[in-house]
């Protein structure tokens, strides 16, 4: 729960912080994009100064709708006052568009002492957000009126046509943020909800197990009381119900030790002790174990003290289940076991003559519930957890374990383990 509760935070706050570093460029493009505004505004003022300083068709037609003169036209002054202030929206649009300026805008044509003598046709509301460009006009019109004549350009909601022209940057980003946080959801969920599927699974199989401990006891119990009456020729059945009963009891030990070691409900202590004992009489339970099923064992030891810091019980059955793998795959098994000290670890390599490995079987192996697909299955029983839990014991050990095969050849397994140097 710790650690999933850690693994929100840094998401929260990886999120937040992209949040963060987006809004920071954003405010730096944003800015960019005035200052960019602010020189083609400039720029634009000023060729629609210098056009309507001079006189031409627009400027003449101009001018008699500000003079209120209809002598040259047909027409009545309204009339040249509504063509005169869509002709001015046209060329101002032109000339803001040729200098990169897209927005909508309005105007209005105005003296300082004066109502207006022009506006746009869209005219905004004076309670609105509005950014002012005013150009004071010079030559024909000025002195037509004889006053200061000013052309005042309007730009509304500036901000949202900075953020526009960000949209290539803006709406990218916030795309890919939020793909971002949805695979991290998905990819969180899918974790714990498989982590929960395993925990519930791990739960079951460990209660099950408990549960088969007693009737198998039982079974023990039975057999040893009947075979201190058992006729002769009962003696080898009631035996071969012991062997399997023994071989069920290993096996459910397995299961239950993997299972608390996995959980880490089982308290593992590592304690400075000298292995070469331990691992001789390993070696010499298994070489007895040996001649009743005629494999050929042999092991050497080097003649010095590995202290190491172990849980020896564990790490003994570690041993063990790899000495037990040895002789399954091979009709005519020959192991052998050698230790020595290598550098500044204890080396355990345990040889077989076995049916080999491939290099993809090497790398499942160890996986829980692997079993390698060779063999008589009949025969060779088991669960596909020994070799999980060796590995996961050399984990505790802070050692290594790796294999060497070939297949028709057998198998090398080599156990490093660090020494404790006084």
């Amino acid at each position: 729960m710790k650690r999933r509760t850690l693994y929100i935070i840094i998401l929260i706050v990886s999120v937040l912080g992209l949040f963060v570093v987006q809004y920071q460029y954003l405010n730096i493009g944003i800015n960019l994009a005035k200052v960019q505004f602010q020189r083609n505004i400039g720029n634009a003022t000023q060729e629609i100064k210098a056009d309507l300083a001079t006189q031409n068709q627009l400027t003449f037609l101009i001018g008699h709708a500000i003079t209120q003169d209809n002598s040259y036209f047909n027409t009545s002054i309204d009339s040249i006052q509504d063509a005169s202030r869509h002709f001015l929206n046209d060329f101002i649009t032109h000339r803001l568009t040729e200098n990169g300026i897209e927005s909508d805008f309005s105007y209005r044509l105005f003296t300082k002492d004066s109502s207006d003598y022009l506006t746009a046709p869209k005219v905004y509301d004076i309670s609105e957000k509005i950014k002012t460009y005013p150009i004071e006009l010079e030559g024909y019109l000025p002195l037509i009126l004889n006053k200061r004549l000013i052309l005042e350009l309007q730009f509304k909601d500036i901000n949202s046509y900075f953020l526009f022209q960000l949209n290539g940057l803006t709406i990218p980003s916030l795309i890919f943020i939020i793909a971002i946080i949805f695979v991290i959801v998905w990819v969180l969920r899918s974790f714990y909800w498989q982590r929960n599927i395993i925990t519930t699974t791990n739960e079951f199989i460990n209660n099950l197990t408990h549960e088969l401990k007693t009737p198998v006891f039982s079974i023990g119990l039975a057999t040893k009381i009947l075979s201190e009456n058992a006729l002769e020729t009962q003696k080898p059945v009631i035996e071969l119900i012991q062997q399997q009963t023994e071989r069920m009891k290993i096996h459910i030990e397995k299961v239950l030790e993997l299972g608390t070691l996995e959980s880490k409900k089982q308290l593992f202590e590592l304690k400075k002790v000298d292995f070469t004992p331990i691992l001789e009489r390993i070696c010499e339970d298994f070489k007895q174990l040996s001649t009743l099923d005629d494999t050929d064992f042999s092991f050497k030891i080097e003649n010095k003290e590995f202290i190491i810091r172990t849980e020896a019980s564990h790490l003994e059955n570690a041993i063990n289940n790899l000495l037990d793998n040895a002789k399954k795959y091979s009709e005519k098994p020959k192991v052998s076991l050698k230790a020595f000290q290598k550098g500044k670890n204890l080396v355990i390599e345990i040889q077989d003559n076995g049916i080999g490995l491939t290099k993809k079987e090497q790398e499942l192996i160890f996986q829980k519930y692997y079993r390698v697909p060779k063999g008589n299955t009949h025969t060779i029983k088991g669960y596909g957890l020994g070799l999980s839990y060796v590995k996961e014991i050399m984990k505790r050990h802070k050692g290594k374990i790796s294999v060497e095969s070939e297949v028709g050849r057998g198998t090398n397994i080599k156990l490093k383990l660090p020494l404790q140097h006084e």
